[in-house]
């Protein structure tokens, strides 16, 4: 895949994964970075279990997000009818999902939480499914701290081979 011009859609652990490494700047630079007011309001919960470097400036992830989406009841019902399982992740997840699946355009998704990876295999979009460290090293970007685990390709390649053979897909 070449650097990728369309949205990215991108989930409060990657919001809060590019800021503990430093990478927010980065990320925001090279894309058109978009998220669901449920993952804005989440990144601002849970600062008394976070590290001062992983506590994020609500001003400064406003001005780095390209659009931050209302999801709607409908939206909700009918990304619901579409897999009923959607209804087993976090809020911010739940709520990308929705958005995600309401739009009529080209769009990634960066999130790697196994339950909304399954989504997204399951729904038949894992090709719309990205690593952070893909967006970083396409952006020309490498963190000095390291990603953990789950934000790396070859993480996202085996889980996505994984997630594909359990629910009866092509590998």
């Amino acid at each position: 895949m070449a650097r990728w011009r369309g949205p990215v859609l991108i989930d409060t652990n990657v919001i809060i994964e590019a800021w503990r490494v430093d990478a927010w700047r980065a990320l925001r630079g090279g894309y058109g970075l978009e998220t669901v007011e449920e993952c804005v309001i989440e990144t601002q919960t849970g600062f008394q279990n976070r590290r001062p470097e992983q506590q994020i400036d609500r001003e400064a992830l406003l001005a780095g997000l390209k659009a931050i989406h209302k999801v709607s009841d409908a939206e909700r019902a009918i990304a619901l009818i579409r897999d009923g399982e959607i209804a087993m992740l976090d809020d911010g997840e739940k709520a990308l999902w929705a958005h995600a699946l309401a739009r009529s355009d080209a769009w990634v998704l960066c999130g790697p939480d196994k339950a909304s990876l399954r989504i997204g295999v399951r729904l038949k979009l894992r090709d719309r499914l990205v690593a952070l460290e893909r967006l970083l090293d396409d952006a020309g970007y490498r963190p000095k701290t390291p990603l953990k685990a789950a934000y790396g390709q070859g993480w996202l390649d085996h889980t996505l081979v994984e997630l594909s053979q359990r629910e009866g897909g092509i590998a």
